[in-house]
């Protein structure tokens, strides 16, 4: 099987250039499905932390790199919305935020908000003994004892022991990301939720200062305020791919 994926028909979610060279590295088997961006090309295109796939190999040999708390020494790992890359010996983190367009982009943020992920709740059942089981957008599962969450709800996941430490509710009001189509990094109030009939997915119109927008609800994902990163914070840009 190749380690090679095509630029050209990579996910849009991607954070590479296409017309520079005509493959880049396939992503491994993991979270996130097709969206998964493996590991390296962070390191490489989008940090600039390493040069080659030799490199971040050593890198991930000397357990120096941290995805959502764990230490991975595959370097085609897939990333995704909203997981916390770590570097703890440059006492550095961040968490993968969709930027303009839906292209996923690292945010920095501190050690403490580095401690917990975010995950929208895509599917809920009830599992032998009492506790329910949450699958999270990446394909995760969580299990909790309470029945309170919903799907297209989020949570937020503690790195460490798994637990559920915060909730945000799918309903007008909250405050949302769109994560594809057109409107993809923008980040606004749920005015209205309008149910279609039949099959079809329904539809969502978000407010923004700035004016608004719609899409479909399977696009967006509700979040917290400190989820977004400062103002003056810096989103990580892509670099060239050798």
């Amino acid at each position: 099987m190749t380690k090679h994926q095509k630029r050209l028909s990579v996910p849009k979610s991607w954070p590479v250039e296409r017309k520079t060279e005509t493959f880049t590295v396939k992503a491994g088997a993991g979270p996130h499905g097709e969206d998964g961006v493996p590991l390296v090309v962070l390191l490489r295109d989008v940090l600039g932390y390493v040069d080659s796939r030799k490199e971040a190999r050593y890198a991930l040999s000397e357990d120096s790199i941290l995805i959502n708390g764990d230490a991975i020494n595959d370097e085609q790992r897939p990333i995704g919305m909203f997981d916390i890359v770590a570097f703890p010996g440059r006492e550095e983190y961040y968490r993968v935020f969709p930027d303009e367009g839906g292209r996923l982009a690292l945010t920095e943020i501190d050690e403490d908000a580095a401690g917990s992920r975010l995950g929208k709740i895509e599917g809920k059942q009830q599992v032998p003994g009492g506790e329910t089981q949450l699958t999270l957008h990446d394909g995760t599962n969580v299990l909790t004892d309470s029945d309170e969450y919903r799907p297209k709800d989020s949570i937020v996941v503690d790195n460490d022991d798994k637990s559920v430490v915060a909730h945000f509710p799918y309903e007008e009001g909250a405050l949302v990301t769109a994560v594809r189509g057109n409107h993809g990094g923008k980040v606004g109030e749920i005015d209205a939720i309008d149910i279609t009939p039949g099959s079809g997915s329904n539809s969502v119109g978000v407010s923004m200062d700035d004016g608004g927008f719609e899409t479909v609800e399977e696009y967006v994902v509700v979040i917290d305020e400190n989820f977004t990163g400062d103002a003056d914070e810096e989103s990580a840009n892509t670099g060239d791919d050798e």
